[in-house]
């Protein structure tokens, strides 16, 4: 009972979060940052694109525009947020019984400052996805789901978040787990998720920029977190107005610096993901490459880079994708029942 209960006040809490979210815009509120990251990349893609002769808006770009609400906002309404709650409570429920130990009141990173724990949370969670995402592609009816995303044959912002909504239960599910073994708790992975939506929009853009251009964008997150005591770094805030300048300044001018050369091996980049979606794969790797998210280490580290050109103008989709559902309903029914098939 404690569960159902758990289930129908998620359902109830959500709903009234959503309402909220719509009609009350501040700078907390997740509904309007993803107004804002998104505009912010469309007029990026309209000033400075990639691919010139790419049509504005790219083909499909109203569809990925709905899935953006419908995966972010409406399937946690519908199905996601009140089934996870219950998932959520077992899970911990499950630690306490096993180990007697309370994932939220006894984990030591409570006692970390909030730049650790967000940092530790950022690339546990983007290393597990890392794999996540390799088992979308080498797994057969996992794969089926995950043509969704695959069948943008124009990219652009919009397309991170075209994906089957089973995806959000696969990655949910298992990312979970070690986040709750770290004790990150939701305004944690409030700011994680923001941090990775921007990156994800980034990688999808229809823009190129260099790895200094990037580092300094880095760096002046960096230095406007430093030079305004934010995530409990204090140690400037005893500075004048004129020094904190100094500080935002100096962390751009270190990203351009120590960050501009290995921005590309540290991140994902447009120019790396573009060839996440070829429609012809190396036959080395003919179950994908560029696996990562946010960070392109991973693919280094275990093999799977692989950039070898600017592939701007590359075909993209997989073998098929013409006669692939062009539509969200049959997009999002496809893979139930559908012969699995190879890469």
């Amino acid at each position: 009972m404690q569960y159902w209960d758990t289930f129908l006040n998620a359902y109830k809490g959500y709903a009234s979060y959503l309402w909220r979210e719509i009609t009350n815009p501040d700078w907390h509120n997740y509904f309007y940052w993803l107004i804002i990251v998104s505009v912010f990349f469309f007029v990026l893609e309209v000033v400075l694109p990639w691919r010139k002769k790419q049509a504005i808006p790219r083909k499909d770009f109203w569809l990925d525009a709905f899935y953006m609400f419908f995966n972010f906002f409406l399937f946690s309404l519908i199905i996601y947020n009140a089934a996870s709650s219950v998932f959520v409570d077992l899970f911990n429920d499950g630690i306490k019984a096993v180990f007697s130990f309370d994932l939220q009141a006894m984990n030591p990173m409570n006692s970390w400052p909030m730049w650790a724990i967000l940092l530790v949370g950022m690339v546990v969670r983007d290393f597990t996805q890392w794999w996540i995402h390799r088992l979308l592609h080498r797994v057969d009816w996992l794969w089926e789901y995950h043509k969704v995303h695959h069948s943008v044959e124009q990219m652009g912002f919009a397309a991170q978040l075209r994906y089957h909504w089973m995806e959000n239960i696969v990655y949910r599910t298992l990312e979970y787990i070690p986040l709750a073994l770290l004790g990150i708790g939701l305004y944690d992975f409030f700011v994680i998720h923001i941090f990775a939506l921007a990156w994800g929009h980034f990688n999808h853009a229809n823009i190129t920029v260099s790895g200094r251009v990037s580092g300094a964008v880095v760096g002046a997150l960096i230095g406007i977190i430093l030079a305004n005591g934010l995530l409990d770094v204090t140690i400037f805030n005893h500075f004048p107005v004129i020094g904190k300048w100094g500080v935002f300044f100096g962390s751009v001018a270190a990203g351009i610096l120590l960050l501009g050369p290995v921005m590309r091996k540290l991140f994902n980049s447009p120019e790396m993901h573009i060839w996440h979606h070829a429609h012809d794969l190396p036959e080395d790797h003919r179950y994908g490459v560029n696996f990562g998210l946010t960070l392109a280490v991973w693919d280094y580290i275990f093999g799977t880079a692989y950039v070898p050109s600017s592939g701007r103008d590359i075909k993209l989709g997989f073998p098929g994708v013409e006669e692939f559902p062009k539509g969200f309903v049959g997009q999002n029914v496809h893979g139930f029942g559908t012969k699995k098939g190879t890469m």
